[in-house]
C-alpha cells in the first residue's frame, strides 16, 4: 500500500517539544505521523525547506517552525523562507512560538503546572517569548518536581529547566487538546484546517 493509501505524512520541525506537537495535531486530523526530520534547529531547518518542499511533490508533508522575532507576522515568514510551497505541503508557523499553543489549553495546563487557571495568559500568541512565560508559570508551580525541571535555575546560563522538553513533550502527548487550544491561537487554528485540507484530499478516491 503506498504512502498515500495509509494517509501517513512526512514532517519537519525545529526541536523535539515541537515533534510532540506536531505527531498530536496530524493524529487530530486523522493522519498518521511518518519519519519527523529536522530537530536541529531553525537555521538547519532553513537551509532544508527547498529540499523538503521537493520531498512534497510526491508526499504529504507538513513544516512547523516558530516565528520568534524574524518577521512581522507568520505570512511574511513563510513568503520569505518559501515563496511557492507544493500543493501537498502544509508549510505553518507558530506564534511567536509553540509554547504558545500549549499555553492555550489553560485548563489542561494548569492542571499539568499545579497553577491557578488565572495565571496562565488569555492571549498566548500575543506574548513576546511563551517560552520564557512557560519556564516563570513553572517557577509558581505547587509541585517541587515542576519547578525543579521546568523553572529557570539562577546562575545555570539556561533561560528553562533541565528536563523543560521532556515536561512539555509529556503535556502535549497526554493531555494537551488541539480544538480547545485553537479558540484562543489563531495560528494553530489554521494549522489544524490546513492539516484537516490535505488530509481530505487525501482520503479522495483517486481517479
Amino acid at each position: 500500500m503506498s504512502m498515500l493509501n495509509q494517509l501517513v505524512i512526512s514532517a519537519a520541525v525545529e526541536g523535539s517539544v515541537d515533534e510532540a506537537v506536531i505527531r498530536r495535531l496530524i493524529g487530530h486530523v486523522g493522519l498518521t505521523p511518518g519519519p519527523i526530520y529536522g530537530k536541529k534547529g531553525k537555521d538547519d531547518l532553513r537551509k532544508k525547506i527547498r529540499a523538503y518542499n521537493l520531498a512534497a511533490q510526491h508526499a504529504p508533508w507538513v513544516i512547523l517552525v516558530d516565528l520568534d522575532n524574524d518577521a512581522d507576522c507568520a505570512l511574511a515568514l513563510r513568503q520569505a523562507w518559501l515563496s511557492n510551497p507544493a500543493p501537498n505541503l502544509c508549510f505553518r508557523v507558530a506564534v511567536r512560538q509553540v509554547e504558545a499553543w500549549l499555553m492555550a489549553d489553560r485548563e489542561t495546563l494548569a492542571k499539568f503546572l499545579g497553577i491557578p487557571q488565572d495565571k496562565i495568559p488569555n492571549n498566548p500568541e500575543g506574548l513576546p517569548n511563551a517560552k520564557r512565560e512557560m519556564a516563570k508559570l513553572a517557577q509558581a508551580s505547587r509541585s517541587r518536581e515542576i519547578r525543579d525541571d521546568m523553572a529557570r535555575r539562577p546562575g545555570s546560563g539556561c533561560a528553562v529547566g533541565p528536563a523543560y522538553p521532556s515536561r512539555l513533550i509529556e503535556y502535549a502527548q497526554k493531555h494537551w487538546r488541539p480544538a480547545v487550544a485553537a479558540q484562543r491561537a489563531d495560528s494553530l487554528r489554521r494549522a489544524i484546517a490546513c492539516l484537516k485540507q490535505l488530509s481530505a484530499c487525501l482520503k479522495q478516491p483517486s481517479r
